[in-house]
């Protein structure tokens, strides 16, 4: 599936991963590919996915890589997945 993270400064996260995992209102879950369609709010916590999309060189920063996982941390923001395309809207 297409995974996008963006914030209001810039896009951070672009390309094809095999799971996302994000922090809900409700609890932590995870999207993997031919999820049914979701819009959610996030709260603080990580945003960690699995895969090789490209990172933008000037965040890359902002990013962990451990076991084949990458992880980011966020303050909030929404995500919504449909067609095998997740968005992260983070701040």
């Amino acid at each position: 599936m297409y995974l996008e993270i963006v914030t209001p400064e810039a896009s951070l996260v672009s390309g094809e991963v095999e799971s996302v995992t994000v922090p809900g209102m409700d609890g932590e879950f995870q999207m993997l590919n031919n999820h049914a369609a979701i819009v959610s709010l996030l709260v603080a916590g990580e945003v960690r996915f699995k895969g090789n999309p490209t990172i933008a060189e000037a965040h890359a920063k902002n990013f962990i890589q451990k076991d084949g996982k990458w992880t980011m941390q966020i303050k909030g923001g929404t995500v919504e997945c449909s067609d095998n395309k997740v968005i992260v809207l983070a701040d």
